[in-house]
């Protein structure tokens, strides 16, 4: 790399870093003012548990989020200045083009991907588990009740085998109202009934009282009850869980497993977690996009100099952002293909970023 390269990424970065200061801090105070009350309606609740379960998580979760607009404005900001020094003239009088002039800040933008990526599949979802659960706890307890019971739940176990629960409280592992069906293709084979179960941690298993079982023959029906019996099924109270929580609460590598084993498992509609992991690498592989952007809206010298660039490339972030919501709304809908709608914005803007790059080698 030359000196000049050397140069722009080391401005790159810094003002990438100073953004991202500037706008977690703004975050945070908003938030304060938001749950101060909650907060000092916890006595028990002291300022460090504070710091350390819920705002160190919150800074993580919100630098993350805030990283392509950081990135963006960054780009903006520091070009807009070597525009108006009337640096890049020199650099092109110099017989750099436009392209060669792109190298230290792909250089940038694949530091802040490789960051987001990382952030992304594995230290936020981790963060955002303990961050929640100090929410449940001490913010939202009236969502704590809300996840403490899963209600009106079906599973497909394998190819014949069919689960239905009423109700079902994940803190004591019991419930009520189950069943379970076995089929041979569209015919009834037998039906397990129980009015009240409970899984037993330390052995594995389901514990079912007032049971009732139908076995369903050709020639005869067989009927047997009773009010306690010990078997098995091929789940646990963590596959009813995974219904109620968050799948950004899930490592990329537990949610695709559990992506995984739905399917084997008959669930119809898995888009809102399939939206979640394609947007874990989508959005970080944005930054090359906007990276493009930015340095093409501010490489020229511009009447209005940095406040122009800024609006515009501020009015162009939103646009996008808009977009990407709307697009993990549709792609969370049963049906569609979620991989390509959570695409849809990296491929509009990439065509955009595409125009002001071959309109800036002009």
């Amino acid at each position: 790399m030359k000196i000049i390269d050397w140069y722009i990424l080391k401005r790159f970065l810094v003002t990438f870093f100073f953004t991202l200061l500037i706008l977690i801090p703004i975050a945070i105070a908003i938030d304060i003012a938001e749950k101060i009350d909650n907060f000092l309606e916890n006595p028990d609740l002291g300022f460090y548990q504070v710091v350390d379960e819920y705002y160190k998580n919150f800074i993580i979760y919100y630098a993350n989020t805030f990283m392509p607009l950081a990135l963006f404005i960054a780009v903006i900001l520091f070009t807009s200045k070597l525009s108006n020094n009337t640096e890049i003239i020199a650099i092109t009088n110099a017989k750099v083009s436009f392209t060669r002039f792109l190298y230290p800040y792909f250089i940038g933008a694949t530091l802040v991907t490789l960051l987001s990526l990382v952030m992304n599949h594995f230290v936020v979802p981790e963060s955002s588990k303990v961050r929640k659960a100090f929410e449940l706890e001490y913010i939202k307890k009236n969502r704590k009740n809300e996840m403490r019971f899963v209600t009106d739940f079906s599973l497909q176990l394998t190819d014949t085998t069919y689960i239905y629960i009423r109700n079902f409280n994940t803190e004591s592992n019991s419930g009520y109202d189950f069943t379970s069906e076995v089929y041979d293709g569209l015919k009834l084979k037998s039906k397990l009934v129980s009015d009240n179960f409970r899984y037993n941690v330390k052995d594995s298993n389901f514990v079912l009282l007032n049971w009732r079982l139908r076995v369903i023959d050709n020639k005869k029906d067989s009927i047997s009850s009773g009010s306690k019996i010990d078997t098995v099924f091929n789940f646990t109270p963590k596959d009813l869980i995974y219904k109620s929580a968050l799948s950004q609460e899930m490592p990329s590598g537990e949610l695709y497993d559990f992506i995984e084993l739905s399917r084997k498992r008959g669930v119809k509609n898995l888009n809102t977690y399939l939206v979640e992991f394609h947007k874990r690498t989508s959005l970080p592989l944005a930054s090359y996009i906007l990276t493009i952007i930015a340095v093409a809206l501010a490489f020229r010298k511009r009447r209005g100099g940095t406040g122009i660039n800024l609006a515009i490339g501020i009015g162009m972030m939103f646009i996008y952002v808009f977009f990407l919501k709307i697009s993990e709304v549709l792609g969370a809908v049963a049906g569609v293909n979620s991989l390509l709608y959570v695409w849809v914005p990296n491929i509009l803007f990439g065509c955009i970023a595409i125009y002001l790059y071959l309109n800036a080698r002009k």
